[in-house]
């Protein structure tokens, strides 16, 4: 396969220094953009919501291709890719997070499970139309997710 070369358009300032598991409903982020794509937000402000793509910088290799949700022995044995872990071949994240502000150099987020010093690849604004459906998921889902967004 050919490899792929992406440049980050920004990156995530916000004080948080470590990944954790829960609590990031509360946490505020400013994606700082470089400074040759000031204005590539404008019009976001119309927006309740947006797509950050991340590169999870300091997520470490992936250490097998099958575990538990963080871990937790109450989860299923699942495949990396069968999971929203930053654990990955390829450590991208994609979060839907809250429109707080807009300013040409940067965009202000909540709830964007990122820490201070993640680049960003890409923002894309939330639509409707594209991005929700009905969705099922197992039921294992909802207890690993209660309170990671808790406010």
């Amino acid at each position: 396969m050919d490899m792929i070369h992406m440049e980050p358009i920004g990156v995530v300032r916000n004080g948080v220094t470590e990944a954790v598991d829960e609590g990031w409903g509360e946490v505020t982020s400013e994606i700082v953009l470089r400074p040759d794509l000031a204005g590539i937000v404008d019009g976001m402000e119309g927006f309740s919501h947006v797509l950050v793509v991340t590169w999870l910088h300091e997520t470490p290799a992936v250490p097998e291709v099958k575990r538990r949700p963080r871990g937790r022995n109450d989860m299923p044995v699942l495949g990396l890719l069968a999971q929203r872990a930053r654990h990955r071949p390829n450590p991208i994240g994609i979060t839907a997070c809250e429109v707080v502000a807009v300013a040409p150099d940067r965009l202000t987020v909540r709830g964007l499970d990122a820490i201070d010093g993640t680049p960003v690849l890409d923002l894309k604004p939330y639509f409707p139309a594209f991005d929700r459906r009905e969705a099922m998921v197992p039921e294992w889902v909802d207890r690993l997710m209660s309170g990671y967004f808790a406010k």
